[in-house]
């Protein structure tokens, strides 16, 4: 069954953690487009959900912090 708890920080790093070139930083914020694409990958297996987000979409998630919230969106939409 799927995750019904919003993304937090601590998810979105635990699922970076298999990239071999992440930083192990934990506090490291900026993503590069790799991150992006495996995040999303990821959220939308562990939600069985399909995020269907544009190029615009995925270039404002530059961040951890941007990535929160965008997915937590994308994830609520795609389950309304």
């Amino acid at each position: 069954m799927a995750d019904t708890v919003p993304l937090d920080r601590a998810q979105l790093v635990s699922m970076l953690a298999p990239l071999a070139h992440r930083s192990r930083d934990p506090e490291a914020e900026r993503l590069d487009s790799m991150e992006v694409a495996w995040l999303v990958h990821q959220v939308e297996q562990r939600y069985q959900v399909r995020m269907d987000l544009d190029d615009d979409q995925l270039a404002m998630m530059r961040t951890l912090t941007d990535a929160v919230r965008l997915l937590n969106e994308s994830v609520a939409a795609g389950r309304a």
